[in-house]
């Protein structure tokens, strides 16, 4: 299902040789034909796509530019190119403040999707593409690197209007470049950190589990609930939004939709009627993998007890019938190096 685009903005963030920055406003907005809803589609995938996020609210505790321009523009006081130059504005004021040499295009986007309205802001570097003509002439174009995207937040507007005091309805990517420039989105953004989705999954995790050993589960209603409780999760991750509590009971039992909630109430196991979820981690209910003293292992959990077997006691791992690549290798490195010439030869 495609995005519904309602609003698109650009700006430029540039650092001058001093260190200094400025931003190059656009004075209009960008149109909203089919290459912009094409942009916002693949922006919203992406983000969704990245694996680690964090969640947070707005606080009083920070710099209250980017709420109190969003107020105004929700208030009608403000148009959305007001508002954007506003948060350009206060982007501009955090990287100074934080000594960031970061710059790029400042994209904000308003648009619709499914049945909720989204704020999405991230800040994109771009790279050149080259091409030939029919003379054979270089020519050369530039593009936004949307693959690389780090410096990125979405505000769920539908959220934060009907149930802000959650406190979810900011997400944020977490990204590799470290601590310090999380910290400063968040300073940027005038938000707190506060649901942890890592945490979360690892409690649906253990309470789902605890679940399963409770309702005496077999061990092939176990294997089977594992991979829908994953797939669900993975499928709201993907589109953007928390997994729900009631729906995730429905998952885990079909058979007993609310046994889980009821589980979950019964044990205090402080589990939220809503929340956010991280997808890699709750990749541990479905697979196994690790990674040390030179080997790498990965496997389907469905295949423990059966393809392979694990002894506690000895710490040993037996596995029964090897990808058919790997036997290969194995079979002419048991058969001497001539294999591999030999091998080489008949190609």
């Amino acid at each position: 299902m495609s995005v519904d685009v309602l609003h698109l903005a650009i700006n430029y963030i540039d650092l001058s040789a001093s260190g200094e920055h400025s931003a190059h406003y656009r004075e209009q907005l960008i149109g909203s034909d089919g290459s912009v809803s094409t942009l916002l589609e693949q922006l919203h995938l992406a983000y969704n796509g990245k694996p680690a996020k964090g969640y947070a609210s707005f606080t009083e505790e920070k710099d209250p530019a980017v709420p109190q321009a969003l107020a105004s523009w929700q208030r009608g006081d403000t148009d959305y190119l007001g508002f954007t130059k506003a948060m350009t504005d206060s982007l501009i004021s955090q990287l100074s403040s934080h000594q960031l040499p970061e710059t790029g295009y400042l994209l904000l986007g308003h648009y619709r999707y499914l049945a909720s309205e989204f704020l999405l802001v991230c800040l994109l570097g771009s790279k050149d593409h080259f091409a030939l003509t029919e003379q054979l002439d270089l020519s050369t174009s530039r593009h936004l690197d949307i693959a690389r995207m780090q410096l990125a937040a979405r505000l769920d507007l539908t959220e934060y209007k009907v149930n802000a005091e959650a406190g979810n309805y900011i997400s944020f990517i977490r990204g590799r470049a470290g601590r310090k420039v999380a910290d400063f989105f968040l300073d940027f953004l005038g938000c707190l950190e506060g649901a942890d989705a890592r945490q979360n999954s690892q409690k649906v995790l253990s309470s789902v589990e605890e679940y399963f050993a409770a309702a005496e589960f077999e061990q092939g209603e176990k294997t089977s609930a594992r991979r829908q409780v994953f797939d669900y999760c993975e499928e709201r991750a993907k589109a953007g939004q928390d997994v729900v509590l009631a729906e995730l009971s429905a998952v885990v039992d079909p058979e007993q939709e609310n046994g889980f909630l009821h589980y979950c109430a019964e044990q205090q196991l402080e589990v939220a009627e809503q929340f956010p979820v991280e997808v890699k981690e709750l990749k541990k209910m479905v697979k196994f993998n690790g990674a040390g003293g030179g080997l790498s292992l990965s496997f389907d959990e469905k295949l423990i007890g059966d393809r392979v077997q694990y002894d506690v006691g000895t710490d040993t791992l037996i596995i029964k019938g090897t990808p058919p690549n790997l036997r290969d290798q194995l079979q002419r490195f048991i058969q001497g190096y001539s294999a591999f010439q030999r091998q080489t030869d008949d190609e």
